[in-house]
């Protein structure tokens, strides 16, 4: 059987930053002017599209809105942009509950909208990835509303998970799993039997053991590839396949702060079953990269903490890319920070995959708030985003990181994550996260939408000095700094390799760490094939050095000229002291 569907201005500026140090302008170019491996050391811009801009004064962004913000975001210094889900959806979940997989809904525009927005974002050089949702549909999907209308065991049921229920009288859930969003994953029909939601009751999961689901998957696959996509970012990309046999999870907690499940419910997550998803996948497209030599590009949200588990999806032949999710977990401590970027990076060189670092999204506490709060918070997501866009690898940005956005107290009246209504209020949701962009004006919505409407999300009144049209013209913003540095990342040739050496003369609670040259060198150092990756240096001057103080002040010696940093720093040329928080590129004086 198969599955029915229904059918602005921005600021450019000179040349220099007081941010510390030189600021070149540079624009990606075209897609077509790009190398085939420009994705394995790009710079991927999340946008939340409900909240980046909204053109037709409804509240919602738009993909229009977006597209008027293209010019912006090209200054900014990005390679790619993934765009959150635009699908026809009852937004139950704000679009991750997806009605129809192969259309978009009229809230966020039209086909004709999101085809001028791929030719736009190519003309501008940004690649764009959509969000494919393949491990559930929306409750009015049209294949679910028909296997509602089925009797228990009819054919139409098969293509999700519904199941008996435990006890007597079948009024049980049929295991103990429980919902992302709080209570049971299952729900009970008038008819007795019951269905696996991972997520909402508006979410109910498909049964990836049927091939009408694999093949309806694939055809929207192409759908977009025909459309001019370059990939797609994979929601719950560890979750499709799940415990054959649907046991028990052992009893006991199954979620701490870190956002990782699969310890606490092993028959749920990263079950094996999904490699053989992907390898079909990536075949897909690899053929449509084939024919143009355009790469495709496939990337999983994937919350397993074993590096070594989360390698696997990133093998030759499966997803290109998949999030590295443990530094945004991880303290703020170097010892910390240097732990996670070694074990990522080692596990992922075991496949030949780059690491793709990752701060914040939309499912998370903003790093601002999430470091401190106030000033400190502030300073040290300067100096962490410095420091990642330092690393080899892949660098993800959310909307508002540019910013230093901090998370937004959104009244408990105004909050629409279905985390916190059925949590019963005990879990605070998302929507902090969420609130829309500000981009210009004193007050609320900040240029936004139009003047006089309310976003759908509150604002809070106080971000007219963070907004997009005020940090481009203050020297010593967040957003200066971040062009400056993804300038930087593109023209220095020493962020261009995948070695990264660590300094043995680093002080106690600093990271600091030599990026090699194009030749694939640090000064001094072993030839690449000799050199071991993460290993320390102190060995001549460094090709690149970023050096991070955590939490105290540090100096270090360091000859060279200085680059870049996230706030003021001491250094004349040999020695370099780093206020408590802060980050700095030091290159060659000669390079």
């Amino acid at each position: 059987m198969g599955i029915h569907h229904s059918s602005t201005d921005y600021y450019t500026s000179g040349s220099r930053s007081r941010n510390g140090g030189e600021t070149p302008r540079s624009s990606p170019g075209s897609i077509g002017d790009r190398d085939a491996g420009w994705w394995r050391r790009a710079v991927l811009y999340e946008v939340y599209l409900r909240s980046f801009a909204d053109s037709d004064g409804d509240g919602v962004g738009d993909l229009t809105g977006l597209r008027q913000h293209l010019p912006a975001l090209a200054e900014l210094g990005v390679d790619a942009l993934w765009i959150t889900p635009f699908y026809p959806s009852p937004m139950a979940d704000h679009g991750y509950d997806v009605a129809d997989h192969r259309d978009v809904d009229p809230l966020f525009g039209g086909l004709a909208d999101l085809d001028a927005l791929l030719a736009d974002a190519a003309e501008a050089g940004l690649a764009v990835l959509v969000d494919l949702v393949p491990n559930h549909s929306s409750s009015v999907h049209p294949a679910f509303q028909a296997a509602l209308a089925a009797p228990p065991g009819g054919p139409e049921r098969e293509l999700y998970i519904f199941r008996d229920g435990r006890g007597p009288d079948g009024s049980e859930p049929p295991n103990n799993w429980m919902s992302v969003f709080g209570g049971p994953a299952w729900t009970r029909v008038p008819d007795g039997q019951w269905y696996l939601h991972l997520f909402d009751t508006g979410q109910p999961d498909w049964n990836w053991d049927h091939p009408a689901v694999r093949a309806d998957h694939e055809a929207t696959l192409r759908f977009w590839l025909d459309r001019g996509v370059d990939g797609f970012r994979i929601d719950v990309s560890h979750g499709l396949v799940k415990d054959g046999e649907l046991r028990d999870n052992p009893p006991g907690p199954v979620l701490d702060d870190s956002g990782f499940r699969e310890e606490g419910e092993p028959r749920v997550w990263d079950q094996d079953g999904v490699h053989e998803i992907y390898r079909t996948w990536r075949a897909i497209t690899d053929e449509y990269t084939a024919r143009d030599g355009r790469p495709r590009v496939l990337i999983g949200e994937t919350w397993v903490r074993d590096p070594a588990r989360l390698a696997r999806y990133v093998r030759p032949d499966e997803l290109h890319l998949t999030f590295s999710f443990s530094l945004l977990t991880a303290p703020w401590s170097a010892s910390a920070w240097r732990t996670v970027i070694d074990t990522e990076r080692m596990a992922l060189a075991a496949v030949g995959a780059p690491a793709t670092w990752v701060l914040a999204n939309h499912d998370v506490v903003r790093p601002v708030t999430r470091y401190g709060g106030g000033e400190v918070g502030v300073r040290r997501a300067r100096a962490a985003l410095l420091t990642l866009l330092a690393l080899p690898g892949v660098a993800v940005l959310y909307q508002g990181d540019e910013l230093a956005l901090p998370q937004a107290d959104v009244p408990p009246a105004a909050r629409q994550d279905p985390a916190f209504a059925r949590s019963g209020g005990t879990l605070p949701g998302r929507d902090g996260a969420r609130v829309p962009l500000p981009w210009s004006g004193d007050a609320p919505p900040y240029g936004f939408t139009a003047d006089g409407v309310d976003p759908w999300l509150p604002q809070p009144p106080g971000w007219a000095g963070l907004a997009v049209l005020a940090q481009a013209g203050d020297p010593m913003s967040t957003w200066r700094l971040l062009r400056g540095a993804l300038a930087l990342r593109r023209a220095l040739p020493h962020l261009h390799g995948d070695e990264l050496h660590w300094r043995d003369d680093a002080p106690a609670g600093c990271l600091a760490f030599d990026r090699t040259d194009a030749d694939g060198r640090t000064a001094g150092a072993a030839p690449p094939e000799r050199a071991t990756p993460g290993a320390p240096t102190s060995v001549g001057p460094a090709r690149m050095t970023c050096v991070m103080s955590v939490g105290q002040e540090a100096t270090i010696n360091l000859a060279g000229r200085l680059v870049l940093a996230s706030g003021p720093v001491g250094y004349d040329g040999a020695t370099l002291t780093l206020p408590p928080d802060t980050t700095a590129w030091i290159a060659p004086r000669d390079g």
